[in-house]
């Protein structure tokens, strides 16, 4: 095993095989947990896209939000799914039918394009043209907006999708989907996420869709493959300790390097990475 690559594994605790059903319960209880500790928090929200992680990580919240409803009496848990599109997507038919297997409590919809323009229209007001990249940037993080203005009205918390996968490429946008307040799938990669929807019947095409983010109107759809120039299989590969090309392991570690700043709160004068 490289020796970065046994370090990565290490520091986003990847386990080399799962047992889905256990991983499905560790994530019910870590979610539940957290709202015991938190007694005030009534609610979870996330954005559902309709691909992978969110279809995975909505399911598991709403099913830790049914057992808190049962086991304390008190029906003012629930469980927010929230539609964000920027105009109309192509995906919406998935991401209804994603928020149909969740049986989320509650579905609102944002459309975020105005607000999306808007910040464009007035940072281009100060001599700045606005890059295509840039932008697909500024919608994820509109969309985190809308999941705290949604979660701050209702007692709420919101639920991330970030796993080891995109952890180790930094393969989210800072403050945008890489923000949230409980990540229940971090320590999983692709494979064993689908795993765990396999086992909780999810429709197939859910989970064996190409992964995109869809952030940027040059380029709409673009895979996230050929955005990292490296397959998922192959990072699930280098996150399980197994051998992979190693063109491929130098692309995943120079990402991982690369976007060291995604995977740590902002830096103050006591933290020795400068010094």
């Amino acid at each position: 095993m490289r020796p970065l690559q046994a370090e990565i594994i290490d520091a986003l605790h990847v386990a080399p095989s799962i047992d889905p059903e256990v991983e499905i319960r560790r994530s019910i209880d870590f979610l539940k947990a957290y709202l015991k500790k938190n007694s005030f928090l009534k609610t979870y929200v996330l954005g559902i896209s309709g691909g992978q992680d969110s279809t995975l990580a909505g399911k598991l919240t709403q099913m830790a939000i049914t057992e808190m409803r049962q086991e304390t009496g008190d029906d003012h848990y629930q469980f927010v799914a929230v539609r964000l599109p920027y105009g109309n997507q192509a995906d919406e038919a998935d991401a209804m039918e994603a928020i149909d297997f969740m049986q989320a409590d509650v579905t609102d919809r944002v459309d975020i394009q105005p607000a999306t323009d808007a910040m464009v229209t007035a940072l281009e007001a100060n001599d700045l043209t606005i890059r295509d990249f840039n932008k697909g940037n500024i919608k994820a993080r509109q969309r985190m907006i809308v999941q705290y203005g949604i979660a701050g009205e209702m007692q709420g918390a919101v639920v991330g999708t970030d796993h080891a996968a995109e952890a180790v490429t930094g393969f989210y946008t800072k403050y945008g989907d890489g923000g949230a307040d409980i990540v229940p799938l971090w320590r999983l990669n692709k494979r064993q996420g689908k795993q765990m929807l396999a086992v909780l019947n999810a429709p197939k095409h859910l989970y064996d869709k190409v992964p995109t983010a869809d952030l940027e109107e040059d380029r709409p759809a673009l895979p996230d493959e050929v955005a990292l120039g490296v397959h998922y299989d192959e990072i699930d590969d280098y996150l399980e300790g197994k051998t992979i090309s190693d063109d491929a392991a130098t692309k995943i570690e120079a990402w991982y390097l690369k976007t060291a700043h995604k995977r740590h709160a902002a830096i103050t004068v006591y933290d020795s990475f400068w010094k």
